[in-house]
């Protein structure tokens, strides 16, 4: 669970979440990913050390440049339980409502005697 919190923590910030965003078109230098950004490179340094943390992303030093790709697998487990938490509360509210329909109909009925 705690490898989860540091996803969500991660993904918490748009300016990481826009990083993921570029990466999913494909691997990109920290200079590229920078670009579109006003913030400093050691800002964008930051950003990327919670997203390799997060184990969202892989840095790779290649001849005189860090080249990061995404790892759409930690997405994925994400992606997961949000589904899995989706369908719990989808059952919960789908049980709460034929309640709440049976609790009316009563209601109805009792009120015809």
């Amino acid at each position: 669970m705690q490898q989860l919190d540091h996803t969500f923590a991660a993904l918490a910030d748009p300016t990481r979440r826009a990083i993921l965003a570029r990466l999913a078109l494909g691997e990109a230098t920290v200079g590229e990913l920078a670009e579109p950004f006003d913030v400093s490179l050691p800002a964008i340094s930051k950003h990327l050390k919670v997203l390799e943390t997060a184990d969202l992303i892989v840095r790779e030093k290649r001849a005189q440049q860090r080249v990061c790709r995404l790892k759409p697998e930690t997405l994925k487990t994400a992606s997961d339980w949000i589904e899995q938490s989706r369908r719990l509360w989808k059952e919960r509210f789908d049980r709460l409502d034929a309640y709440l329909r049976e609790l009316q109909s009563k209601e109805n009925n009792d009120g015809n005697g």
